[in-house]
């Protein structure tokens, strides 16, 4: 077993080594100067797209703001607490910075990944709207690219049982026996019930839910971020100087924590804003796919608010906390640290990470088991779409009682396996992506004036 992790380990640290990220930054830089940096000079238009999108009478079976609450909800969660804070322990506060840059282009990465899922989908035979990476490279790239369409949905649908299930089943029985002296395997099947009520009414039962509880707990998380925020608002402007000098010059060591270099805040900044907003893994298309849209660069313009939402909004809200509470400075590090800053900041400010971890990693839970099973189907059919429920919900009181560390590594490792498809494709497609994001705003900007 020993000797499995360590090779897991060393896996690990290539495929999420400089290489990949440079290739994830690399595509979304790429992507941003094709648009014309499109994504962020239309923020405003993405905003009115999503606010828009909350109804809907095309094709399609969920709304657009429904799919894009979907795939908010699998990426606001672990990655927005504990991994701002993993950043920050290992890389200083400067990390946030170039977790900011990471978001902002990987605005044009996910605008491009959901406007090519929606140009691809197909119409499976239970008269579903099924799309996602495995669809744009059999359906865009052509026949003899099908092998890796199928690659993808293969890594997709087995690091969906780590990421996505078990990994997320662990977080909250940690967390529930921690606070509330709840045994794991009690949370374990009392979450698999829960999920089971809402997977089993498929992608429109999820949307439903992720529509009204995703936007509920990330402005409860948020207004308590803001509240800690606003009670230190005199060092607020220190704490934004300290988050971008210290990407340029580093961190000095201080109090609990070691120092760290720029290479450090640039490493860790990017590797966490990349699992923060899941921006180029290919995950987050899968539910835009579904989208009730005739538009794929409408559904692109709600999908690039996923990065902005999660990265921009939500991660800067814990980073302020950690950097304005001192926090940062105890040597303490992922969902830990962000407990004891929102504690120091606010009375009772851990039970807004408590009960923030318990509803992202529940609603989490419900949209991967929603990649997996699109995954499982392009491999294997509509027949595999109820086994894999069953086993999803089993997987989870497993996971709740476990010790994942081998999980952890292989869903880790796959995770990246995940993104170079995906990669492959985008950057193979940018042509099209380019030229109908050009067509479309030619249009609309001529029907303007015509108007």
């Amino acid at each position: 077993m020993e000797t499995l992790m360590t090779a897991l380990e060393s896996i690990s640290s290539v495929v999420w080594g400089p290489a990949m990220l440079v290739l994830l930054l690399g595509t979304g830089l790429f992507l941003t100067l094709g648009l014309r940096a499109m994504p962020i000079r239309r923020i405003g238009y993405g905003f009115k797209q999503m606010f828009l999108g909350r109804t809907s009478q095309e094709e399609g079976e969920i709304t657009p703001f429904q799919a894009l609450s979907t795939s908010l909800s699998a990426t606001i969660g672990t990655g927005n607490i504990g991994g701002v804070a993993t950043a920050i322990a290992l890389g200083g506060p400067g990390a946030v910075f170039w977790m900011w840059m990471t978001a902002l282009v990987g605005m044009a990465t996910k605008y491009a990944e959901a406007l090519l899922a929606v140009k691809y989908r197909e119409v499976d035979e239970d008269g579903r709207y099924v799309g996602g990476p495995m669809y744009y490279i059999k359906n865009g790239l052509g026949a003899r690219w099908h092998w890796l369409g199928i690659l993808f949905a293969f890594f997709a649908m087995v690091a969906a049982f780590g990421i996505g299930n078990t990994v997320q089943a662990n977080a909250v029985a940690d967390v529930v026996e921690a606070n509330l002296s709840v045994p794991a395997w009690v949370t374990g099947v009392v979450l698999a019930v829960l999920v089971f009520l809402v997977i089993i009414g498929g992608i429109r039962r999820i949307a439903q839910l992720t529509e009204k509880v995703v936007p509920l707990m990330a402005v409860i998380y948020i207004l308590g971020a803001l509240a800690v925020i606003l009670w230190n608002l005199p060092d607020v402007p220190g704490a934004l100087a300290s988050i971008v000098t210290g990407a340029f010059t580093g961190t000095a060591a201080t109090g609990g924590f070691a120092g760290a270099a720029v290479w450090a805040a640039i490493r860790f900044g990017v590797a966490r804003g990349v699992f923060s907003n899941e921006a180029g893994l290919g995950s987050a298309p899968i539910a835009h796919a579904a989208a009730q849209t005739n538009s794929p660069v409408r559904q692109g313009t709600v999908g690039m608010m996923g990065t902005f939402i999660d990265t921009i909004v939500v991660c800067t809200m814990t980073a302020l906390v950690i950097v304005l509470t001192g926090a940062w400075e105890t040597g303490e590090s992922g969902a830990a640290l962000t407990s004891m800053a929102f504690n120091q900041g606010i009375p009772g400010g851990n039970w807004v990470v408590t009960f923030g971890m318990i509803f992202f990693a529940f609603t989490t839970i419900v949209a991967w088991s929603y990649y997996g099973e699109r995954s499982a189907e392009f491999l294997f059919g509509v027949k595999v779409i109820m086994p894999y429920r069953y086993l999803w919900v089993v997987l989870l009181v497993v996971g709740a009682v476990a010790n994942l560390e081998l999980i952890w590594l292989i869903a880790d490792v796959l995770n990246a396996l995940m993104a170079i498809p995906n990669l492959i494709a985008l950057l193979a497609l940018s042509g099209t992506v380019f030229a109908v994001t050009r067509e479309y705003f030619a249009k609309e900007s001529a029907e303007g004036h015509s108007g």
